[in-house]
């Protein structure tokens, strides 16, 4: 008898004690829905395509929850308030002087310190940037990692958070650079490309409701981004926007795939390994043009 790959069997329905996950049964044989059922039948219209859904409504239960999202959000909330708080500043709305001194912000003169790359997400410059993000990433970030899990989520956004600082030390090497916008960013790329390129599975209308919406959401953030960069007060300080470019970048390759490889052998797909070549094709070139060629260097 040939030898059947369990990942291409259709998945058991998820079972605690016996009984399938779906509530009770009715009088007419149909199955009363708990309220997690639900929430997860309302995740799976918004997530996935139609191909998918089944699969994902059997294995899916809350636990364990999106830990990957709420804790990153717990840190980008927690290093706000001690900054807010406990940091010398003006005045706790813009931040400026706390996070300028601070070690985990990236400035251009400091990138020798590798881990900037990566920490300045945990800082930001002010109520509505911290708002804006936490936001953004937790109304999109959960839904996604009760899908996708944490592994997939945390590594997309990573990708965008990284992707965001060395794009921003390319393209506007004399700017310093707070803020999750990247690795929000790559969350919203990934979602848009899979909403956009599995339009017609994932309901049209929700879908147009979507885009519309991401659209919007980008729109006035980047905006925001492009006012404090260009148009702010002469005295404060310029935070590159350039980082929102590389994270949307990061999330409509990497985050792509990973969306939209549910229930797929990800290691089998070209795409996910082009992605990981360029990925890396790329941060090789950043870091050399960062150690040769930078501006910020003289």
């Amino acid at each position: 008898m040939a030898d059947v790959d369990l990942e291409q069997r259709d998945p058991f329905p998820v079972e605690r004690q016996d009984e399938k996950l779906g509530g009770e049964d009715l009088p007419d044989g149909r199955q009363k829905l708990g309220c997690c059922e639900k929430f997860q039948q309302i995740i799976s219209r918004w997530m996935l395509p139609a191909d998918a859904r089944n699969t994902y409504l059997q294995r899916a239960n809350c636990c364990p929850p999106p830990v990957f999202i709420i804790v990153i959000s717990v840190v980008e909330l927690s290093m706000f308030i001690y900054y807010a708080v406990w940091k010398p500043q003006k005045q706790w709305v813009t931040l400026e002087e706390g996070i300028w001194n601070s070690r985990l912000t990236y400035r251009p003169e400091y990138r020798q310190e590798a881990w900037r790359f990566l920490s300045y997400m945990f800082v930001h410059a002010g109520v509505e940037h911290i708002v804006g993000n936490l936001l953004m990433q937790l109304l999109l970030g959960i839904p996604l990692e009760l899908v996708h899990k944490g592994f997939e989520v945390g590594m997309v956004y990573l990708a965008g958070v990284l992707a965001g600082s060395l794009a921003s030390s390319i393209f506007d090497p004399l700017s310093a650079l707070v803020g999750a916008s990247g690795g929000v960013y790559a969350l919203i790329g990934g979602y848009f490309m899979n909403a956009v390129v599995n339009f017609r599975e994932m309901i049209p209308l929700l879908g147009v409701f979507r885009i519309l919406v991401i659209v919007i959401i980008v729109g006035m953030d980047f905006g925001f981004a492009f006012y404090r960069r260009f148009a702010g007060d002469e005295g404060s300080m310029k935070v590159s926007f350039v980082a929102h470019f590389g994270g949307i970048v990061a999330g409509m390759t990497v985050g792509y795939v990973f969306f939209s490889d549910y229930n797929k052998k990800l290691l089998k797909d070209p795409r996910f390994w082009m992605c990981i070549v360029g990925y890396l094709v790329f941060l090789l070139f950043a870091v050399l043009f960062n150690i040769f060629i930078s501006p910020a260097s003289a």
